[in-house]
């Protein structure tokens, strides 16, 4: 009996991440659109600030942003990266720190392993501000001053 107990629990379980990762889903293709329609034409290469990263966030396991500072972005497309949505860290690397199209790798994970950098664009970060606040708009209607139905005055 608690074979079938564990089994229960197990489906019950797989079946209630299956659910909550749709919206993740949905979540991760939102923020990849909003990205891509801020971002500018390819370029070669660009710089480090400091040799590191400020921040990045995985889009897809193709795809990913790296802020160099607060104020600059750049959304890199790479070969298939295993885990690169799943992993905790990241690195680059560089040569004299610029990161170039053909010659640098993301790094995923502790096991450090490389992804090769197929194209680099920069992201217009007022753009993309403004593609995230249209996905997030909400239609807001004015209410009258009419009783509500099945409401009488005091």
């Amino acid at each position: 009996m608690s074979k079938m107990r564990l089994l229960i629990v197990v489906l019950l379980a797989a079946s209630l991440m299956a659910c909550a990762s749709v919206p993740y889903a949905q979540h991760l293709q939102q923020r990849q659109q909003a990205y891509t329609a801020a971002a500018g034409a390819p370029v070669r290469s660009f710089r480090l600030v400091l040799n590191n990263i400020y921040s990045w966030e995985p889009l897809s396991d193709t795809q990913l942003v790296i802020y160099t500072l607060p104020t600059r972005a750049y959304l890199l497309d790479v070969w298939p990266c295993n885990y690169l949505t799943f992993t905790n860290t990241i690195g680059l690397t560089s040569f004299a720190n610029q990161v170039q199209v053909g010659f640098d790798e993301v790094l995923v994970g502790g096991s450090h392993i490389p992804c090769a950098i197929k194209q680099i664009r920069p992201v217009d970060l007022t753009q993309f501000k403004m593609e995230k606040a249209a996905q997030h708009h909400i239609d807001s209607l004015q209410r009258n001053n009419a009783t509500p139905a099945g409401k009488t005055g005091n």
